[in-house]
């Protein structure tokens, strides 16, 4: 089973006091004490960041490690292969996508991902799963290329920013691809590869399907669960 969380916003960097969005993916593993890997790339491996992850996680049922890119471990093939659940934080995706294929990270998190190992993120973390998606990394907000594990287009921090859905309807409407919005707090599980359900740790955060009929952008509010 191939799995991915994508997260609009939220978890422990957002919601330090609200781990509910972290405990439901820690939820989907099958392993009893699942090994949990941190991916701080979009933030430049932030040292706060990384700080953050081991105080939210170090706590619960898990094993916590984190990926760095700028210091890497000696085998990163080996180091993937030993992780349950992959966590990546925001930041700026584009230089993400850029240091990931630099290093094959790309490759063998989609491997990672075909074995059935669990793919998780928000901000950057989540729009990078999408073939394509809003993103501010080099500017004002405009459409990304992504990696297409999952298809469509994806916009995070949907009710966060409130450029935020203009922007999604306007790339829409200029040609970007149907996709999924999400609040800060929602979170969009897909299964493989098809939009399982909608989970959220806050009572009003919601996702959305965007799309553009007969010249307009329609938005379908999705069934959204309160954990």
């Amino acid at each position: 089973m191939k799995q991915i969380i994508a997260m609009g916003g939220g978890g422990f960097s957002m919601e330090p006091e609200n781990k509910r969005l972290d405990h439901y993916i820690l939820a989907q593993s099958k392993a009893e004490k699942p090994h949990i890997c941190f991916i701080p790339t979009a933030s430049g491996d932030s040292d706060g960041y990384i700080e953050r992850f081991y105080n939210a996680f170090e706590t619960e049922n898990c094993v916590p490690d984190h990926l760095s890119l700028f210091s890497p471990p000696s085998n990163i093939e080996e180091f993937v292969k030993k992780q349950d659940i992959f966590y990546v934080g925001g930041g700026n995706t584009k230089n993400l996508l850029a240091l990931w294929r630099e290093w094959g990270l790309d490759l063998q998190l989609k491997k990672a991902y075909e074995e059935g190992k669990i793919l998780a993120g928000l901000s950057a973390g989540s729009l990078c799963w999408f073939e394509e998606g809003v993103t501010d990394s080099f500017g004002p907000l405009r459409g990304l290329s992504c990696l297409g594990f999952l298809q469509g287009s994806h916009c995070p921090h949907y009710d966060g920013e409130e450029e935020r859905r203009p922007a999604y309807h306007r790339l829409i409407k200029e040609g970007l691809n149907d996709g999924y919005a999400a609040d800060d707090g929602a979170a969009l599980h897909f299964i493989n590869g098809k939009l399982n359900r909608v989970v959220s740790s806050r009572e009003n955060a919601k996702a959305y399907y965007v799309q553009l009929i007969n010249g307009e952008v329609i938005e379908t509010v999705l069934e959204t669960y309160f954990l």
